[in-house]
């Protein structure tokens, strides 16, 4: 939702290092839960693309709590401070701006 990650490949190169196991399964517990729906790629038919559903674009005042709390108690948080200061700031200008970049597929934050 926040970096544009789209692909299976994306989301394992994540600072996270995920297992391969591990990603799969959230993926696919994901997609049955109805948050995010998966497709072939149309310039690479062998990959898949993972797009988010209205349900789990709904999720986004949950997720934007849980990265403002992260930032407070993390000193390690990958969350941009541009994003955390907006967050901040003007809350619902923000989710409206990252609702909008979904809906367009535009990366509004890159990962620092």
């Amino acid at each position: 939702m926040f970096f544009g990650k789209v692909s299976y490949g994306d989301f394992l190169s994540s600072e996270e290092g995920i297992a391969t196991n591990i990603l799969a399964d959230r993926l696919e517990t994901l997609e049955r839960a109805g948050i995010v729906k998966k497709a072939r790629d149309t310039t690479n038919k062998t990959k898949f693309i993972y797009s988010l559903t209205a349900k789990g674009i709904d999720l986004l005042p949950a997720l934007i709590e849980v990265i403002l709390w992260s930032a407070k108690y993390d000193s390690h948080t990958a969350a941009p401070k541009e994003f955390v200061a907006q967050a901040k700031n003007n809350r619902k200008e923000l989710t409206k701006q990252i609702r909008t970049a979904v809906k367009q597929k535009k990366v509004l934050f890159e990962p620092e």
